[in-house]
């Protein structure tokens, strides 16, 4: 293990711990498997901890928190689960973000709605090992049986004689003993935490102004930072004038500044000051020639244009069962359609920003970041620093949705702290966020299917966009490892004819995670045409999936989406779809309806959403999650889209990449399935079936099938 990240000073400074205190937390083998230690402080032992729990004399526990907090609940789901097993109140809990640093806490990156379903097993049984040493040290000091203790509320209680010791009292004793190596977890109905709909402990800290974001940090003699960058993703600098611009006070730098994206080059001219005003009235006074040559400036229709040519072509086979060319070459009918979704910015509450101080022996690091541990690899790995001498601290993030697990700003900000020789914040306008990207990519699904005797015979999928494998590592020749996301296992075994392929596509623009991945178009594509082959067929929408998803979690999930929507009692004029699709563990199962407005075009009634994520920490949040992904799946399908003209984003702000408003919301009904299956993602899978499901209530009531996003549902 490296050194860790949380040192005894630091760590001290920001929990207010004094003297003796008790340390939990993991080592991990060769093997990977995680070993609970115990220890009177976090750098003591040779072998590093990572010291999740702190519990100090008078009795305060902090816990840290690995992931990044934006908006989907880590800062109060690794609490909760923590301390269910160690028995405390989590009122009296202060909870610290960890730095970023993967050999201490695992993988660190906030994205496939991980957070939980990665570590809560473990995070369990730390907490459970930390209750059992204190157990055990309490009844030492009493010399009595620790079967005739238990804990309750911070204190250990002796059972017999009501004698207590709260848990300050005992860390000196229970800091020597070592951790018990058969711990007996709760059952899930003891449970007096985890389940429960408790308040979230962020939420007072963001409404008072306590809560600390990127934009909100501030050191000692830091300046501010803004960049003109090339407004063509390869465009370079030719030659820029900064003399009206270096008139403006409190501007002290102008320079230029090359940040990697991928494997290419975004070329830009640097204005730093000493307020972010100076900064951006400075970038405004700044003159930039560009050298937009030897490279493609793309245009939107020209993109889709070539996607449906290259949809023609077989591809690169990702899951192949049966014959499905065989079957859809003989079969007497077939659909053959073409489904198409856009391009999308993150557009994130909090735009990109981010603090860096690059000095000679070490490099530190502040901001809204998603994925700390990527980046400390990657600003050592391009600065030729040691790893340990690298810190990535976290801040709250103002949403992510993926934008900011990415590399490129924080190493923007470290160049030019460099350049600058002193700590420096870069902020990036809405502007900048909307027209730089990356983006989710925009891609077209062609879909194949026969139908006979009411029976899918076979189904033949491609997809054509750009791979984001191929960004992150730039082999060829291999399909896209996300081309069946989305789509749910239980179809593989029904549909004995099927086939899955990719068609290669190369744009050069960025892209990148958004929202569900690859499960936000896919799903589109994918449920969309199960709900076509469904009326080929002659069949209820619900009663074919369910006869194709036969899988029993699969099977309730319908039976409840059949009862909460009253999908077996809708009437004339009004229009029910639905679309079941899975991502990162986690099937979602929505039913949308809508009728048709006074004076024309729909409006959607009601959405009903049921979730099967397996074990679970807190149903308000999975509530919220649900929430907010429909309604960003909502803005996805019918409100806004980045577009190109000329090479350029032609959008620029909320005014013209609008979102949807509160008046566009319907109501939303989430259900959640409980079992005791393993933990699936939360953040992510409300997204994707909402777009077909949609579409499909549509068609349900007016007879239109939509194959293309966005569409204005004003005008149907």
């Amino acid at each position: 293990m490296s050194t860790s990240t949380i040192s005894r000073r630091n760590f001290l400074r920001a929990t207010g711990i004094t003297g003796a205190a008790l340390c939990l937390g993991f080592s991990f083998s060769a093997d990977g498997k995680a070993n609970v230690i115990v220890a009177t402080d976090a750098d003591q032992s040779a072998i590093e901890m990572n010291a999740w729990i702190k519990i100090d004399a008078s009795g305060k526990v902090t816990l840290v928190d690995h992931r990044a907090e934006m908006g989907q609940g880590s800062y109060q789901s690794v609490p909760q689960i923590i301390a269910e097993e160690l028995e405390v109140d989590l009122k009296d809990v202060n909870v610290i973000f960890a730095q970023g640093d993967p050999k201490k806490y695992g993988g660190q990156i906030t994205g496939g709605s991980s957070t939980v379903r990665d570590s809560y097993k473990r995070l369990l049984k730390l907490s459970a090992t930390a209750r059992e040493v204190l157990i055990a040290a309490a009844a030492a000091k009493w010399k009595v049986s620790a079967t005739d203790c238990y804990a309750q509320s911070g204190t250990v209680i002796h059972k017999p004689s009501g004698k207590k010791f709260h848990y300050g009292e005992l860390v000196a004793d229970a800091s020597k003993l070592d951790a018990p190596k058969n711990i007996v977890l709760k059952k899930r109905s003891d449970y007096k935490l985890i389940g429960k709909p408790l308040h979230r402990k962020d939420t007072p800290m963001k409404t008072n102004g306590e809560a600390i974001f990127g934009l909100d940090k501030k050191l000692p003699g830091m300046l501010y930072a803004v960049v003109e960058r090339n407004p063509r993703f390869r465009g370079k600098v030719k030659s820029f004038d900064a003399a009206a611009t270096k008139k403006i006070p409190g501007v002290k730098h102008v320079f230029v500044v090359k940040m990697e994206v991928f494997n290419t080059i975004r070329e830009g001219v640097a204005v730093v000051a000493t307020s972010t005003w100076a900064a951006m009235q400075g970038r405004k006074a700044l003159k930039v020639i560009w050298d937009d040559t030897g490279f493609e400036h793309v245009n939107i229709a020209d993109i889709y244009t070539r996607q449906h040519e290259e949809l023609k072509k077989e591809g690169l086979f990702f899951k192949k069962q049966g014959d499905p060319d065989g079957i859809l070459t003989k079969a007497e009918k077939m659909l053959d359609v073409v489904y198409q979704t856009p391009y999308q910015a993150h557009s994130a509450m909090e735009p990109l920003n981010c603090i860096a101080h690059y000095q000679k022996d070490k490099i530190e690091i502040w901001g809204p970041i998603q994925a700390p541990d990527w980046v400390q690899g990657d600003i050592s790995q391009k600065f030729k620093m040691p790893i340990d001498k690298v810190r990535v601290n976290m801040t709250f993030l103002g949403g992510g949705f993926g934008r900011k697990a990415f590399l490129d700003y924080p190493y923007e900000a470290t160049m030019i702290s460099k350049q600058i020789d002193g700590p420096v914040q870069v902020i990036w306008t809405r502007e900048d966020d909307t027209t730089q990207g990356p983006y989710r990519a925009g891609i077209s699904y062609r879909a194949q299917g026969a139908i006979a005797n009411g029976q899918i015979m076979a189904v033949k999928f491609r997809m054509a966009g750009q791979n984001i494998d191929h960004w992150s590592d730039p082999k060829r020749g291999v399909a896209n490892s996300s081309t069946t996301e989305g789509f749910l296992a239980p179809y593989f075994e029904s549909i004995k004819n099927i086939s899955f392929a990719d068609v290669p596509f190369e744009m050069p623009i960025p892209n990148m995670w958004w929202r569900s991945v690859y499960a936000s178009t896919n799903g589109f594509a994918y449920e969309s045409f199960i709900d076509e082959l469904a009326h080929e067929a002659g069949k209820d929408p619900l009663d074919f999936r369910r006869a194709y998803l036969k899988d029993e979690r699969c099977q309730k999930l319908i039976d409840k989406l059949e009862e909460v929507s009253g999908w077996k009692s809708r009437k004339k004029n009004e229009g029910y779809g639905v679309a079941i699709t899975e991502c990162f563990s986690s099937t979602v199962g929505q039913i949308v309806k809508v009728s048709q407005k006074a004076g024309g075009g729909i409006i959607i009634d009601k959405v009903w959403a049921v979730m099967d994520c397996g074990w679970y920490v807190n149903p308000d949040i999975i509530h919220a999650q649900i929430e907010g992904s429909i309604i960003m799946a909502l803005g996805a399908a019918t409100t806004h889209e980045i577009t190109f003209k000329d090479g350029l984003v032609e959008q620029r702000n909320f005014y013209d990449y609008k979102m949807p408003r509160i008046t566009d919301i319907p109501p939303i009904e989430v259900h959640i399935i409980d079992n005791d299956a393993d933990a699936g993602g939360v953040g992510e899978p409300g997204l994707p079936a909402f777009s077909p499901a949609l579409t499909a209530a549509i068609f349900d009531l007016t007879g239109k099938r939509i194959r293309k996003l966005p569409f204005d549902m004003a005008n149907i």
